[in-house]
């Protein structure tokens, strides 16, 4: 599910999903880099800061798709942050109203919602300001975006996991747990961000 580092082991919960959970054995598809994919998420962050104003305090392309180079699930990877992601009357009203859907709701992982696009094939991942998680997938996304060997890696690591049928999508991310460790580790040492 999530294109970006999981969850610091220990920490994760099981999401409470919201609707139809159509994710059953499921064939990860990887494609190359499409350069339409930065457009796509600005459409939908033009829609998103409209819906929000201010409650918008960070939105952020991350993810495969924010990385020029990198073959990768075609979903485009958002993160929103807002002041409060547990206070969903501030701001799930709004992005319902743009067509955002919620999906899952994570009180116990860093109070995560995760919504689906309306139009395009977007996971908007929610967080409250000041989340950890936020400068890991930032750091993670820069850190690719500027190191060939670790982007191979990362791209040859994903192609191997594709080889395999999942149950569902999030045995996927969390099979890619360790090299993104491992890479978060070196950005961590070259100061890369």
């Amino acid at each position: 599910m999530v294109e970006a580092p999981p969850a610091v082991p220990g920490e994760g919960s099981v999401p409470a999903w919201i609707g139809s959970r159509d994710v059953l054995d499921v064939a990860i598809t990887l494609v190359e880099y499409d350069p339409r994919w930065p457009s796509l998420y600005e459409r939908e962050a033009t829609r998103i800061r409209s819906a929000l104003g201010r409650r918008a305090l960070l939105l952020e392309h991350v993810g495969s798709t924010a990385v020029p180079q990198l073959a990768a699930k075609p979903r485009i990877d958002m993160v929103l942050v807002v002041a409060d992601s547990s206070d969903e009357a501030n701001y799930a009203p709004a992005l319902a109203a743009a067509g955002y859907v919620l999906r899952i709701r994570e009180p116990r992982w860093r109070e995560h919602r995760l919504f689906d696009g309306p139009d395009t094939d977007v996971n908007l991942h929610v967080f409250s300001q000041g989340c950890t998680e936020i400068e890991r997938l930032l750091r993670f996304r820069d850190h690719l975006r500027c190191n060939s060997s670790d982007r191979t890696l990362y791209e040859r690591t994903k192609r191997r996991l594709t080889q395999r049928r999942w149950e569902q999508t999030q045995q996927y991310a969390d099979a890619k747990t360790s090299i993104i460790e491992e890479i978060l580790g070196r950005a961590r040492c070259t100061g890369k961000a």
